[in-house]
């Protein structure tokens, strides 16, 4: 069989050294550098040849750069004869540009998506796609995962018999739905309407959240402003314990002082896709390490297995009461 070789961007050294401590292989080295004219160029600093190259890059701030270092790389290996290549993408930042909802505008997931295939990715992991329909954006294979049961298992062995498990908009019910599953639990959702990046307006919450304690579910926190709407909508409805649980904890601009405002939050839950430097992390915050179910994806994809095996049981879980 092919050899595999793990190679990292500057996005998330951490992340790519953990998986390859999961799959009991090197992290190989690779070097970028700027020249005087503000070029950036990459080196693969082990063999490929022939090699099941695999590429750790979530697109987190900044996002261009770490784009294009992406793109660079993908270039290096098949340049350097590569059998194949993945490239690892925890975070898509992209997917949220996923339609033309404005006169002239571009649908830049779909942009990048073309980028990656065109600079030489053959195939694509990534997880927790901020709208499912990005994933029919590639033109080649893309492995999709979601931090469901990385999250689940969190939450599972705790009295949970009055909580009911929150989606900020219906947009995200359908995986709401599927936590819930996994711990046995109503679901409800806000309805939600964005006006601008920053600024979202929730004006109803579907379905009996009145008096419980609550987990708010999401894909993403970037600024938080979703999340500041649907609390103030959860205290009128005078709930009681408040828990936040995300994969993807960006927590960017007023996002932590949000949070740190917000006294009766409880805990939050995100995952390790980008990393959460000490000055984002709070007394009340668990990071969960995803390194685990890339390091088990990766092996699968190595040795030409079922990918979506893995997430078999999420959907046939019995929802609660």
């Amino acid at each position: 069989m092919r050899a595999i070789a793990v190679f990292s961007g500057g996005a998330h050294p951490e992340l790519a050294a953990e998986i390859c401590r999961h799959l009991g292989v090197p992290l190989q080295q690779s070097r970028t550098w700027r020249f005087s004219n503000d070029c950036l160029q990459v080196q693969l600093g082990a063999n490929c040849r022939e090699c099941d190259v695999f590429l750790i890059q979530p697109l987190v701030t900044p996002v261009q750069e770490h784009l294009f270092e992406l793109l660079l790389m993908l270039d290096a290996a098949r340049g350097a004869s590569a059998a194949r290549t993945t490239a690892v993408i925890p975070h898509y930042a992209y997917a949220r540009s996923d339609k033309k909802d404005a006169p002239r505008i571009s649908i830049g997931g779909r942009l990048v998506a073309d980028l990656l295939a065109t600079a030489g990715a053959d195939r694509v992991l990534t997880m927790t796609l901020h709208a499912a329909q990005v994933h029919g954006f590639f033109s080649v294979p893309v492995d999709h995962l979601n931090a469901l049961k990385e999250l689940a298992r969190h939450f599972r062995g705790r009295d949970l018999r009055d909580t009911v498990v929150v989606s900020p908009d219906l947009g995200n019910a359908k995986s709401a739905t599927a936590f819930a599953r996994l711990l046995g639990l109503p679901v409800a959702a806000g309805n939600k309407q964005r006006l601008s990046d920053e600024e979202v307006v929730t004006d109803t919450i579907v379905g009996d959240v009145e008096g419980r304690d609550v987990i708010v579910l999401d894909d993403e926190i970037a600024t938080g402003g979703t999340l500041m709407e649907l609390l103030r909508l959860l205290r009128e409805r005078h709930v009681r314990r408040i828990a936040i649980a995300c994969t993807h904890g960006l927590f960017t601009g007023p996002a932590i002082e949000r949070l740190r405002a917000q006294g009766d939050i409880a805990e939050i839950v995100t995952t390790n896709t980008v990393p959460v430097p000490p000055e984002k992390r709070l007394p009340q915050m668990t990071v969960l390490s995803i390194a685990p179910l890339l390091a088990e994806a990766i092996q699968r994809i190595h040795n030409g297995e079922s990918i979506s095996a893995l997430f078999a049981d999420v959907e046939r879980q019995p929802v609660g009461r």
